[in-house]
């Protein structure tokens, strides 16, 4: 029976800035070929850990391997054999995206001319960039910078790619077929690791880490996290959803509320407490359109498990 492999493994890692604590003893791993993501808010520690992982930071504490490498003692040989890619593509805009896939094949050591221009025509063949390959790259949209930016992420064939924050800034459809490119990676046994703060990108993971301020406090498939929110989730649709939540607030029975545009979403105890909302806004003068029992997203999953996260850190 064969065994998976892990790509990465991470335990106890941590990573501190002076006195503030960036990461806070994380742990997780992702299997050869699987989708990881680490999900979160600005300045939640998602780009510290992969820079971490990458050999680019030092660790304070923990341990972690990347392809079977030492992160403190492998960096370098790791650096060589990873795939990087942040929202600040490393592109040179007066080359053409086939000079761009050129410059990167020579400095990963692609040598042999045969097999460079095979790995090149591939690449611009995935990505859709053949009929744009002598166009530079200062033209080009940036979906198709986010496009070029993984072909040259990838020219010399890693086994383990990490994403940061790599779809930020790129309309809703070009960030699907973008994913549409990292599922082929997948597919083709690629590990990836990406980090954002788009909730539906999660879905499209194996696995997320959700952080919050250093922390992972939810750590599973995307279903099982949304399946596993406690209570009962309603959806609130009412004239005046801003003097809802603050009528809501600190009332019994109700778990955590969030503001989803001109929506309410709270979660209660069990659909008992439906009649209880309702008499709590009713009596206040507010008007309800209606309330219903809806399946919880990853928005709603975060931000239960942030509330969470907030009262035992107070308490």
């Amino acid at each position: 029976m064969s065994v998976t492999k892990n790509a990465v493994d991470v335990k106890g890692l941590v990573k501190k800035f002076g006195k503030f604590t960036a990461v806070d003893h994380i742990d997780f791993y992702i299997p050869e070929g699987e989708i990881f993501g680490l999900l979160g808010p600005n300045g939640a520690g998602k780009s510290t850990t992969i820079r971490m992982l990458c050999g680019l930071l030092l660790l304070d504490g923990g341990s972690a391997s990347v392809l079977g490498y030492d992160v403190h003692k492998d960096s370098e040989e790791i650096k060589n054999r990873i795939g990087y890619m942040s929202q600040k593509f490393s592109l040179y805009n007066d080359l053409t995206i086939l000079e761009n896939l050129d410059f990167y094949a020579s400095i990963y050591g692609l040598y042999n001319p045969k097999k460079r221009k095979e790995r090149i025509d591939s690449l611009l063949e995935m990505s859709g960039l053949t009929d744009l390959r002598k166009e530079r790259t200062k033209s080009l949209s940036g979906a198709w910078r986010q496009r070029l930016a993984l072909a040259c992420a990838i020219i010399h064939d890693p086994k383990m790619v990490f994403l940061d924050e790599a779809t930020a800034g790129v309309d809703p459809v070009s960030r699907r077929n973008f994913w549409d490119l990292i599922y082929k990676l997948a597919g083709e046994g690629v590990s990836v690791l990406s980090t954002t703060h788009y909730m539906d990108e999660a879905d499209y993971c194996n696995t997320i880490g959700m952080m919050y301020q250093g922390k992972i406090v939810a750590l599973a498939s995307p279903d099982t996290i949304k399946n596993n929110l406690p209570g009962v989730l309603l959806q609130v649709d009412c004239d005046q959803p801003v003097v809802a939540f603050q009528v809501l607030s600190g009332k019994p029975d109700i778990i955590n509320q969030s503001l989803q545009g001109v929506l309410l979403h709270v979660t209660v105890d069990s659909q008992d407490h439906i009649d209880t909302v309702d008499r709590y806004l009713t009596d206040t003068g507010i008007s309800l359109r209606s309330i219903e029992v809806i399946q919880p997203s990853l928005e709603d999953a975060f931000t239960s498990l942030v509330q969470t996260s907030r009262e035992s850190t107070s308490g």
